[in-house]
C-alpha cells in the first residue's frame, strides 16, 4: 500500500508540473526565427487584380517582416470593395482615386478614409478598327465607363483629343448631357468599367481604365490611339475606414506601398503604363 501510494504521488507531481510547463510556454506566433512573442497579424485587403492584386503581392514580405500577414481580395468590380469595407469585412482597400472614393462616400454614405497616393493609372482610348481618331465616322459609338467619375474623365480625353467639346473640360462630373459639341454626331454608351475590353467589336472606340486594359493584354502605351497625360491628378491610393486609418498595420502597409522596392517594382514592370505617384 505504501509502495502504491509512492507511485500514485510520483505521478501526480509530474503531471502537475507538466501542466505548469505547458502554461509558462510563450507564445510563438510572431516571425519565425525572431524569438518574438508578437502575435502576427493580418490584413485583409481589397483590390482588383491588375496592378493593384500584383503591386499587393510585393509588399507581403515587406510586410511579413514586420509582423503582418497580407491577405489580398480581388475584386472585378469598383463597387464592392468599398462597401464590404465599410460593412468591416475588408480592412482596407486599393483599386480607386480620391475623386471616385469622395463620390462614393458622398452617395453611399460611407465612413471611407484616403491614405497616401501609390501611382497613377492614365486612362487610355482603344479600337479593333481605326488607328486615329480622325478616322471616326459619322454616328459611330463610342463607349465610356458607366461610373460619375471615370465617366467624366473618359469626356475630358475625348474632349482634348477634339472628339467632342465640353461645356466645361475641367469639370470632372461632367456627363453625356454636358456635351455642348458632338460634329460627328457620336453615340456615346456608357458601360460598366470591366466590361469594355469586351466591347472593341461592337464600338468604333472605347475609353478604357489601365487596370482593365491590362488584363485584356492591351499594352497602354502601344495599343492606346491616346492616353491621359503622364501627370494626371487621378492618383490611386490605399483606403481605410476613418475608424481604423490609425492602426498601426494599416500604417506599415501605407507606408510599404510607398517603399523604394515598390517604386521600382512599378518602373520595372509597366514600363510607363503605371507610373509612381509618390
Amino acid at each position: 500500500m505504501k509502495k502504491w501510494f509512492l507511485s500514485a504521488l510520483t505521478l501526480t507531481l509530474v503531471l502537475v508540473l507538466a501542466a505548469c510547463g505547458n502554461d509558462s510556454a510563450p507564445d510563438t506566433t510572431g516571425s519565425e526565427g525572431t524569438g518574438s512573442t508578437e502575435e502576427t497579424v493580418t490584413l485583409k485587403v481589397g483590390a482588383t487584380p491588375v496592378p493593384h492584386a500584383e503591386i499587393l503581392e510585393q509588399v507581403k514580405p515587406i510586410l511579413e517582416e514586420q509582423g503582418v500577414n497580407l491577405e489580398i481580395v480581388t475584386f472585378n468590380d469598383y463597387v464592392q470593395p468599398n462597401v464590404q469595407l465599410d460593412e468591416g469585412q475588408l480592412d482596407a482597400n486599393f483599386f480607386q482615386h480620391k475623386p471616385y472614393l469622395d463620390n462614393e462616400i458622398e452617395t453611399r454614405g460611407l465612413k471611407l478614409t484616403a491614405l497616401n497616393p501609390v501611382h497613377v493609372e492614365p486612362l487610355g482610348a482603344y479600337s479593333n478598327t481605326i488607328t486615329s481618331a480622325d478616322e471616326l465616322q459619322d454616328g459611330a459609338k463610342i463607349a465610356i465607363p458607366n461610373d460619375a467619375t471615370n465617366g467624366g474623365r473618359a469626356l475630358i480625353l475625348l474632349d482634348k483629343n477634339g472628339i467632342i467639346k465640353l461645356t466645361d473640360n475641367t469639370n470632372i462630373e461632367s456627363k453625356i448631357s454636358d456635351i455642348a459639341e458632338n460634329p460627328k454626331n457620336l453615340e456615346i454608351i456608357e458601360m460598366d468599367a470591366a466590361m469594355l475590353p469586351r466591347q472593341l467589336g461592337e464600338v468604333e472606340l472605347a475609353v478604357i481604365n489601365v487596370n482593365y486594359a491590362l488584363e485584356a493584354d492591351l499594352n497602354p502605351l502601344e495599343d492606346a490611339l491616346f492616353l491621359e497625360d503622364a501627370d494626371s491628378p487621378y492618383a490611386n491610393l490605399l483606403v481605410s475606414r476613418e475608424d481604423n486609418k490609425d492602426n498601426e498595420a494599416i500604417q506599415k502597409l501605407n507606408d510599404a506601398l510607398q517603399s523604394d522596392e515598390i517604386k521600382q517594382f512599378i518602373e520595372d514592370n509597366y514600363a510607363g503604363a503605371i507610373v509612381p505617384a509618390f
